[in-house]
């Protein structure tokens, strides 16, 4: 097995959430490769990222704490990159978590930043070489 093919998020509203994730995805290095009225795809030299709106939503509300993915962790860079992505995120519908633990919320030897947007969603950001 040669590692992750690609993720798909089902968002309530792909419009609302279009601009947060676009923002954090362009700004880690993914680029738009298709876009149609229910969603977007992300790649990211072969691994790709899915966001759209489904019709088979059972509910339009997410809990990253319910059964099911808490989050998902990208490679952020270098620290430095990592440090200015949380700190340009609040502009763009994230907020910083862990906040008084940042950079190592995950350990002394682990250098990354924890987001989450208006719809629940929490990402990390990881520095190379953490």
């Amino acid at each position: 097995m040669k590692g992750l093919h690609h993720v798909e998020i089902w968002v309530a509203e792909v419009e609302e959430a279009a601009p947060s994730w676009g923002w954090l995805l362009s700004a880690l290095g993914f680029e738009c490769i298709a876009e149609w009225p229910q969603g977007q795809t992300w790649d990211a030299g072969g691994a790709y990222l899915t966001l759209t709106t489904s019709p088979n939503l059972s509910s339009p509300d997410h809990d990253r704490r319910r059964p099911g993915v808490n989050h998902l962790a990208f490679w952020g860079s270098s620290r430095a990159e990592v440090d200015a992505t949380m700190s340009d995120a609040s502009a763009h519908g994230w907020r910083a978590l862990y906040q008084e633990r940042y950079p190592h919320a995950g350990g002394p030897d682990h250098y990354a930043g924890w987001l989450e947007n208006t719809a629940g969603f929490k990402v990390e950001v990881v520095a190379d070489g953490s």
